[in-house]
């Protein structure tokens, strides 16, 4: 018969949290959607369960049931990351592996006749389990014969389970209570007001049912829970990148001849992707240092291409920045990211605009090959309750394309420094009025406000009376006053 399991890393969001906040684990913690206090809660640690937060309920709520609660957003992008790593790891295990696409830190693994390989079936979960620790994650680890089944109850129950009969699963998936499963939250509380709370209740439900008032994810989950909807394991088959590598003779220092070496593999790693009908999206160097061990570098270019010079011109960049090498090189390898190729990248005649996007591409890809991938980024708008935190940086890939629109009136450019400015503070008695910057600005001849911004108190409770001034020179100053800290500060200036 066979076998499947399911590795569940509870509440995988939260515990990404946990590896940058280490100090959080003693406390109730929540992932949200976004850092204020009308975001949702997305994911909820026991600790947090224990005080009656729930996926679904606002960060405010969360925190007037418990005071201590953390609260930070996970990005989608990290999680993802995270996720393609763990499943590559888990393939160690099994050649079958299916994460979740709905529900990150689920995964289903084929274990069909590895307990021949492992002496059982036991000791094969419990390295599985061992190995996510290793990794930094806590993991349950459930072997059975159902999809539905095996989930339910790694959603439930801690450590390691190895169930014998079909019937056993059965039976035991009906006593999982619905709040564990990704089951969303207004039909949760529904269900729950109507003395639904567990699978077992949910499967005596009818179907036609559930589908008019719940919709067709909670009729999903009915058809999978009774066994009337059984999906097959859909493992992913990840594709080996194209490699090129080259054991080096004698330990290499020199990176101009190391310059050499590279080209020498990479224009066969293009002529492989050539006949493949993909372009290169990113190219990955490895180099294995003859005492420090290997180090990796990362090179993007601004469009997949396979255009040779344009790719060493930015490896080239890259190796300018290091005058000279830690240690001698005894080994290179070539990994290249691609994907499909398409006519639009070779077409050369055609209506060209007046701004050449692709050489601002190719410009910003030269400066992220030099200064590194932190290098190019740009302002994104975001909820935040302080004007600091209105805005957030964010990697940019490429260069849009720019978008006209009609404005009325003209706007000003009100600039944010990165950190405020302490100002002198404001004496009661000045004969030319107050002098913010220096004698060579002036003194302030207006002001206007204060405009005030309070609150914070799901955090740190901050109250600031801010100010606009304009000086005797024509400046306009945008500054405020902590009242908390009794201090003057300028966040910035209007241009």
């Amino acid at each position: 018969m066979d076998r499947m399991a399911c590795v569940n890393l509870p509440v995988f969001p939260v515990q990404l949290l946990l590896r940058k906040h280490p100090g959080w684990q003693s406390h109730p913690v929540a992932v949200v959607d976004s850092d204020r206090p009308q975001g949702t809660i997305l994911w909820v640690n026991e600790r947090a369960r224990s005080c009656k937060i729930l996926p679904g309920m606002r960060y405010a709520a969360g925190l007037a049931l418990a005071a201590s609660l953390h609260a930070a957003v996970v990005a989608k992008k990290e999680i993802d990351s995270a996720v393609r790593s763990l499943s590559a790891g888990l393939r160690s295990f099994s050649p079958r592996v299916e994460p979740a696409t709905a529900e990150p830190g689920v995964f289903w693994i084929d274990a069909s006749g590895l307990e021949r390989l492992h002496g059982s079936l036991n000791r094969w979960a419990r390295r599985i389990r061992s190995d996510m620790y290793r990794a930094g994650f806590l993991a349950t680890v459930v072997v059975g014969f159902d999809r539905f089944g095996t989930y339910a109850l790694a959603k439930t129950r801690p450590g390691i389970l190895v169930l014998e009969e079909p019937e056993e699963e059965r039976l035991a998936a009906q006593g999982v209570p619905l709040d564990r499963l990704a089951l969303e939250p207004a039909t949760r509380d529904v269900l729950t007001k109507l003395g639904i709370k567990t699978v077992g209740q949910l499967i005596d439900l009818p179907s036609e049912g559930i589908v008019k008032r719940f919709g067709r994810k909670a009729h999903r989950l009915h058809h999978l829970a009774s066994g009337q909807l059984r999906l097959p394991l859909q493992a992913e088959k990840p594709q080996p990148l194209p490699k090129q590598r080259r054991i080096l003779d004698h330990p290499e220092n020199d990176t101009a001849r190391l310059m050499v070496v590279i080209e020498r593999l990479l224009h066969p790693l293009l002529k492989k992707l050539t006949e493949q009908a993909h372009a290169l999206s990113e190219v990955q160097i490895r180099l294995r240092f003859e005492r420090l061990g290997d180090h990796m570098e990362k090179i993007r270019p601004a469009a997949p291409t396979l255009d040779g010079r344009q790719l060493l011109e930015l490896i080239r960049l890259r190796f300018e920045t290091v005058r000279e090498l830690p240690d001698g090189v005894v080994e290179v390898v070539l990994l290249g990211r691609s994907v499909p190729d398409t006519p639009e990248q070779h077409r050369l005649l055609g209506p060209r605009p007046k701004r050449d996007l692709a050489a601002a591409n190719r410009a910003l890809a030269r400066v992220r090959a030099e200064l590194g991938e932190g290098a190019v980024v740009r302002a994104r708008l975001h909820e935040g309750h302080l004007p600091e935190g209105r805005f957030i940086w964010e990697p940019l890939d490429t260069l849009p394309a720019p978008k006209f629109r009609n404005v009325d009136t003209g706007r000003l450019i009100r600039r944010i420094y990165a950190r405020p400015i302490p100002l002198q503070p404001r004496q009661r008695q000045e004969p030319d009025g107050w002098i913010l910057l220096g004698l060579e600005q002036g003194p302030v001849v207006r002001e206007f406000g204060p405009y005030i911004v309070s609150g914070g108190w799901w955090n740190r409770l901050v109250h600031r009376e801010y100010y606009f001034a304009e000086t005797r020179e024509g400046d306009f100053l945008w500054m405020y006053y902590d009242r908390g800290r009794r201090l003057w500060f300028l966040q910035g200036r209007v241009e």
